[in-house]
């Protein structure tokens, strides 16, 4: 059997044509502080796996895979920090969770179950279908419908919007 060459656009065009979704994205799923970390993780992580790529195919969705999977790695990461002294804390510059649109939204969206929150924020800020929502979740479009679902009647819930 021989295995037929792949042929990939350079990875600047990638970069050129996706950048916007996959820092929106991160963004989104990471918070306004850590998102553009996990942007430049997902990078990383999407310029070392390129030249293995055995299909050119929806290089999107690939992307957004790796950069919803680097944002649960933060997540994950997190652990309550303890100040080590009295010292006032450091300000460090970027955009208050207050300065985005709709502040109680997406701190309702920061406070749903890990893959709710995945699946919701896939299919809403990375615009993906229920496919690319389920394969980034390694789950299956059904599930990705009812893990959106769910999300959403308890955004609404937790909101107090009325859906009619």
């Amino acid at each position: 059997m021989v295995l037929e060459q792949v042929r990939l656009p350079p990875f600047q065009v990638l970069v050129d044509e996706h950048w916007r979704d996959v820092i929106r994205l991160a963004r989104a799923l990471a918070g306004p502080v850590d998102g553009d970390d996990v942007a430049q993780r997902a990078w990383e992580k999407a310029f070392a796996a390129y030249p293995g790529l055995t299909s050119a195919k929806n290089l999107r969705s690939w992307l957004l895979t790796i950069t919803a999977r680097c944002a649960t790695d933060v997540h994950r990461a997190r652990k309550p920090q303890t100040p080590l002294d009295d010292a006032p804390p450091i300000a460090v510059a970027g955009p208050d969770a207050a300065e985005w649109p709709d502040p109680d939204l997406w701190q309702a969206v920061n406070n749903l179950p890990e893959r709710q929150r995945l699946a919701v924020t896939l299919k809403y800020v990375g615009d993906l279908d229920h496919h690319g929502v389920a394969a980034a979740l390694e789950t299956t479009p059904a599930a990705s419908r009812r893990l959106v679902s769910d999300a959403l009647a308890t955004l609404r819930t937790k909101l107090g919007v009325h859906h009619d």
